[in-house]
């Protein structure tokens, strides 16, 4: 089986790379740019070839499937699909933008007949949080509610900060009753129980917002980070400036100049922390937290994971548009490297 790595010359795709030629495959590497592939292709020894998405299709006829790790999403996640459909080519993607999540879910009927899987968000963003709300649903079914929180370590790629500021000027999101409903940036805060300890967190608009209420069916999903104070009060006061196409555009430009990614020493020293809990309408309520390495490094393992699984796996992931959980099943997450739970729990 054959499978390629779209936007290798950008940071994620390269750690993708790198991380799959470690695990012993051999994957094609892609992009747009052949004078940035080549360096890598010739470090690790891989075939390489240079396209814009435009003409996809004419270059996925041989590939089984798809880690698509160019961004913006909302930019690049379409041709992508659009071209994994009509070559009946797997779709692995790493975004974490809920508009893309909602478009891709769209095609689950055109994948079915297609016979593919459409898998996003199979990184950092969802994976654990994706995972941990279905532990925490299979906990406690008669679910109503679910709040998600997450905090990271390490910083941001330029990829990660040019995806953040194309969102930037939506505003807030939640699941309110079943349907995404725009609300106030940081609407609601409240204390997060991480492995690490407790935390205040701030609402923001998260991939599990979408994805989450596919995963359990729960109705109301609010997703939350711990922001410095100036942060939260910065993105709420800044998002119609950041509406501008001109204004995203020049910042963009500038974070591809100064934001390079962690590197490997700090991506081995820092870790993220997921936390969720759950309640129903009767008061019951369960939570559960979990500690994983750096979200770069969890991303990479992931990817190459989900990959050779769609690929090579001896279970048969139905075709059709999917959760990471809704493909791998609810404990995934914890296959991965490094990754530790503290059992969903009842809540006092």
């Amino acid at each position: 089986m054959t499978w390629m790595v779209y936007g290798a010359n950008g940071y994620t795709g390269a750690l993708v790379a790198e991380r799959a030629v470690a695990a012993g495959e051999r994957p094609v590497l892609a992009g747009r740019s052949r004078d940035k592939l080549e360096p890598l292709a010739r470090e690790l020894g891989l075939e390489h070839r240079a396209f814009d998405l435009r003409d996809a299709a004419e270059h996925l006829r041989d590939i089984d499937a798809v880690a698509h790790c160019a961004g913006p999403f909302s930019a690049t996640s379409a041709p992508m699909v659009r071209a994994c459909l009509d070559t009946r080519t797997h779709y692995v993607d790493i975004t974490g933008e809920i508009d893309v999540f909602e478009a891709v879910a769209r095609r689950h009927d055109d994948a079915v007949a297609a016979g593919v899987v459409l898998l996003p968000g199979a990184g950092f963003d969802v994976v654990p949080t994706d995972c941990l709300a279905a532990l925490l649903h299979r906990a406690l079914p008669s679910a109503t509610h679910l709040d998600l929180a997450f905090v990271v370590g390490g910083g941001a790629s330029a990829g990660t900060a040019r995806t953040a500021l194309e969102g930037a000027g939506s505003g807030g999101r939640a699941r309110v009753d079943g349907e995404i409903r725009a609300v106030p940036v940081g609407h609601r805060k409240r204390v997060a129980g991480f492995r690490s300890g407790p935390r205040e967190v701030v609402a923001i608009p998260w991939g599990d917002v979408s994805t989450a209420y596919r995963s359990t069916g729960i109705p109301n999903i609010t997703t939350f980070t711990a922001l410095p104070g100036f942060a939260a009060v910065a993105q709420g006061a800044l998002a119609p400036l950041l509406r501008l196409p001109p204004v995203r555009a020049l910042g963009k430009a500038l974070l591809g100049r100064v934001v390079g990614g962690p590197g490997a020493s700090t991506r081995a020293k820092t870790r993220a922390e997921v936390w969720g809990e759950v309640r129903d309408d009767r008061g019951n309520r369960v939570q559960a937290a979990l500690t994983c390495p750096n979200p770069y490094s969890l991303t990479a393992d992931s990817v190459v994971r989900a990959i050779t699984a769609l690929t090579r796996g001896p279970d048969r992931v139905e075709p059709g548009c999917h959760t990471p959980s809704s493909a791998f099943g609810a404990h995934y997450a914890l296959e991965l490297d490094g990754v530790v739970l503290s059992e969903p729990r009842a809540a006092t």
